[in-house]
């Protein structure tokens, strides 16, 4: 256990919010995060700190997990391999680690910042692949009760950007491992969703391998998405609205060409980016804060925003959307 006082956590969150945490602790051990529990029960998780936007100090102790280990299972299936990840693992690196051995599932999901306890909550995903694709099962500590319980897929009750943790289980569990199902053989290559597949071509790669398509994800996302390290940004800010085919329809009366992909037979999905981008948004800056120039999805920090700026900038996004395209657009990154 590492405790530490009266801290910024600009450092810890991707937008570089300049807030102060008066009580900041770094557990490396389930059995510490058992102990502290025993103690306190009123505290703030902070995962990789890639999908908050803090707007006001933090009063109450923060608990950073940082439990490390990757675990191959043993099983019998000869297809698939079961993956034990601790919570503090970063994602990305992770992606990394199963492209090297192997495994695949994971590969359209490269680059997303973040660790692994935090990715169910949210149920991350990108280029036509959710985590929920991949999930077997997990294993998270009840606040109430100090106990630690199994979930399967079910239980996790996920959902486009959502998860039981995001909804009833809100501020009960921390996640303290997640088990993965990869194919350890004739992976299921997914190339069709986004530009996955014109990069693969511009690189002349007909038959791509798992690692050929991280690498592909990893080339795009570099390209229209700022590095944190560089300037402040927690990604895609909104969450892609799913509307009705009736209400695409009414909308292509006024807008010729609207991009949108079809979920069922009555529902689809409308990228959010350009919804922003129609409103005017792409590349304007507000003061410390703005809308990137390459993605209107991602809101950034020049450097001095506070929270606040940040959130009145996403609210006016919030309006615009809805007068223009009677959308609602739902923040897809928790305001803290």
């Amino acid at each position: 256990m590492i405790k530490k006082e009266n801290i910024s956590l600009k450092l810890y969150n991707t937008f570089g919010i300049d807030v102060i945490a008066h009580q900041f602790i770094e557990l490396e051990e389930i059995t510490e995060i058992q102990s502290f529990i025993n103690k306190e029960k009123d505290f703030f998780i902070l995962g990789g700190g890639s999908n908050i936007l803090l707007t006001k100090n933090i009063e109450k102790p923060i608990l950073k997990i940082e439990t490390k280990g990757k675990k191959v299972l043993k099983n019998s299936d000869n297809d698939f391999a079961y993956i034990q990840v601790e919570a503090g693992e970063n994602w990305h690196e992770f992606v990394l680690w199963c492209i090297e051995n192997g495994f695949g599932g994971v590969e359209n999901l490269s680059l997303i910042p973040g660790n692994v306890g935090t990715a169910p909550m949210q149920n991350i995903g990108a280029y036509g692949v959710e985590l929920k694709d991949v999930f077997h099962s997990l294993q998270a500590l009840h606040i109430p009760t100090n106990q630690i319980e199994s979930f399967s897929k079910t239980d996790c009750n996920f959902g486009y950007r959502e998860s039981f943790f995001k909804n009833e289980g809100k501020n009960q569990y921390i996640i303290l491992n997640v088990t993965f199902k990869l194919t350890k053989q004739n992976h299921h290559i997914k190339t069709d969703y986004g530009a996955i597949k014109d990069e693969l071509s511009r690189k002349g790669i007909a038959n791509p391998s798992i690692k050929d398509v991280s690498e592909a994800v990893i080339s795009i996302r570099q390209s229209k998405l700022p590095d944190p390290k560089d300037i402040g940004n927690s990604g895609s800010f909104f969450k892609n609205p799913v509307v009705s085919i009736a209400h695409l329809q009414k909308l292509q009366s006024k807008y010729e060409v609207i991009p949108h992909y079809i979920l069922s037979e009555n529902e689809v999905k409308i990228p959010a980016g350009w919804l922003i981008e129609q409103c005017g948004f792409k590349g304007k800056r507000f003061g410390n804060t703005g809308v990137h120039e390459k993605q209107a999805l991602v809101l950034i920090n020049y450097g001095k925003a506070t929270g606040i700026e940040v959130l009145d900038l996403a609210k006016l996004i919030q309006t615009q959307v809805k007068e223009n395209f009677e959308i609602d657009l739902e923040m897809e990154v928790n305001i803290i």
